[in-house]
């Protein structure tokens, strides 16, 4: 009898190691291994071929870096979307592309089920899971950390050994990491007491601020309708923009931070993210905006950016909500073209200057000297009728307190 087969969304780590030899023992099944490439800089030869010696019958391996960077990375920019103020959300918007290839090479080889690595502590299920059914509801899905004896990386370990399994941690090195073309995570070990400071030693993007050289230097941003175009005045395609733009962060110590968040499952996490390019980037398109985008169109913006973080976040990438976000989003991006002058220096990203033909910021108007376009005689008018509600109400009060004395004397 032919073997069913079962999708594994893998990458040679130890998770994922252990999984596809437990979903052959506990399941039977014939094992897919995908391993998705989004620019997380790994030997994927070496994977593949580690899929394959520990049991895949089948290895794919899909790059789809370009596809994440111009499809996920750049709206996900041009929304603005922060995940409480700190998080330029890395790893959340990899998992809905991951899963949805996952889903494509799943119909293709005619499996029923798709595997996963995430723990039943994280956001990562949620991510993949809502994905999963959003494209195609009837594939099974299978969680091993949410049902197998397991109950630690310690055991992974061990299972590993038993089986003959080659891993890349130890138990002196139990840091989980999660890394692609935009950003590496550190979550695990000491980081889960928030009274512990983080190690340094841990940076792989970048360089510590403090080890950053004393002087700082300059980056010069391209954009045209929100979209990142040039570095320098160089023309980059995607892929290596972003890798010029993380070097140059790195070596500055930019986009390190170290944060404590609230996971959709509702517990809080710890974990230390390397962003030096994305940082860059927020920065200057932020810097661009406040020169082109209207008060109105910049304060709304602002609530759509948190509503969207929290869907790109909570894994509700592919749903109308997101869809009519984005509509809006491009809407306003329609203007967002100009260049932005960064200043980088010891982990710190500040633009310095704007400029684009979009701009609404005019001199003429603004300059504090002589001036024939703006008549100050007519503020007088505005604040009276902007300030009318105030006036009312404060003449009311008058009027009842004058009452009231009245009243207090007639007594």
């Amino acid at each position: 009898m032919e073997k069913q087969k079962v999708v594994l969304a893998y990458s040679g780590g130890l998770d994922t190691s252990v999984i596809l030899k437990w979903l052959e023992e506990h399941y039977g099944y014939e094992v897919i291994a995908v391993c998705v490439d989004v620019g997380q800089e790994e030997d994927l030869v070496a994977v593949e071929k580690k899929a394959l010696s520990t049991g895949a019958s089948k290895a794919y391996v899909v790059d789809v870096t370009k596809e994440f960077i111009t499809d996920y990375v750049f709206p996900t920019l041009k929304a603005g979307a922060v995940y409480e103020d700190d998080y330029l959300l890395g790893t959340s918007f990899a998992r809905p592309l991951i899963a949805k290839k996952l889903v494509e090479i799943a119909e293709k080889e005619g499996a029923v089920a798709i595997a996963h690595g995430a723990t039943g502590k994280g956001n990562d299920q949620v991510r993949f899971e809502a994905t999963i059914k959003a494209l195609n509801p009837f594939l099974k899905v299978i969680a091993p950390w949410r049902i197998w004896d397991l109950k630690s990386r310690e055991d992974c370990i061990d299972y590993a050994t038993k089986h003959g399994i080659p891993i890349p941690v130890t138990k002196k090195d139990p840091y989980s990491r999660d890394r692609n073309i935009w950003h590496l995570s550190h979550e695990g070990g000491n980081l889960e007491s928030p009274w512990n400071e983080h190690d340094s030693s841990i940076y792989m993007m970048g360089v510590a601020p403090d080890k950053a050289p004393d002087t700082p230097a300059y980056v010069e941003i391209e954009f045209e309708k929100g979209i990142p175009t040039s570095v320098n005045g160089i023309a980059y395609d995607p892929v290596e923009m972003i890798h010029t733009l993380n070097k140059i962060g790195g070596a500055h110590g930019v986009g390190i931070i170290d944060i404590v968040e609230n996971r959709l499952v509702g517990m809080k996490s710890r974990g230390v993210y390397e962003t030096p390019g994305g940082t860059i980037l927020y920065e200057a398109h932020k810097s661009l905006e406040k020169l082109t985008l209207d008060r109105s169109t910049m304060s709304f913006k602002k609530t759509v950016s948190e509503k969207y973080a929290q869907l790109v976040y909570d894994g509700l990438w592919f749903t109308p909500l997101k869809d009519a976000l984005d509509q809006f989003v491009n809407s306003t991006q329609e203007y967002v073209t100009g260049k932005v002058r960064l200043k980088l220096y010891k982990g710190t990203c500040k633009a310095v200057a704007t400029a684009s033909p979009y701009s609404l910021y005019n001199e003429e108007f603004v300059t504090f000297g002589e001036d024939h376009v703006y008549n100050q005689k007519d503020a007088e008018g505005f604040i009276n009728l902007f300030a009318l509600p105030l006036t009312i109400r404060s003449l009311m009060k008058f009027e009842n307190e004058k009452e009231a004395k009245k009243e207090k004397k007639a007594i």
